[in-house]
């Protein structure tokens, strides 16, 4: 009688170190998928700003050669571009919540709601 509920209790133990293991590797898989999710748009965005950037030290410098062409002065035609951007800076500076804050912040909402919504799928699709 007693060697049956040692046996028990050491056949539980070992169901229960491989629930716990298999739980650890489990969320250890959700969280590389919500980091691996992360890091897809912050790497889609950091690409994204790379090449708005590029376009606009192509455009300021085609300003800056326009302006000064103009009057025929690259000095003033640069700092003319350089005014502009520099207007355009404390504009953006001046609206950032509006034009970055949010915007990046919704997005990163929508990408975490979305996630919430595949998981329940998930679930509600093995309880059936």
């Amino acid at each position: 009688m007693e060697d049956n509920f040692s046996n028990y209790f050491t056949e539980t133990g070992k169901v229960a170190r491989e629930y716990v293991e298999t739980r650890l590797d489990l969320i250890k898989l959700q969280a590389a998928g919500k980091l691996s999710k992360a890091l897809g748009l912050f790497f889609s965005l950091l690409m994204a700003f790379l090449l708005f950037f590029f376009v606009v030290v192509f455009l300021g410098m085609l300003l800056g050669f326009w302006i000064g062409e103009k009057y025929n002065s690259n000095t003033i035609g640069f700092a003319w571009a350089a005014g502009f951007f520099i207007f355009l800076f404390v504009l953006i500076l001046v609206f950032r919540k509006n034009l970055i804050q949010r915007p990046l912040a919704n997005l990163l909402a929508a990408e975490l709601v979305e996630e919430i919504d595949e998981q329940k799928e998930e679930k509600d699709q093995m309880a059936q």
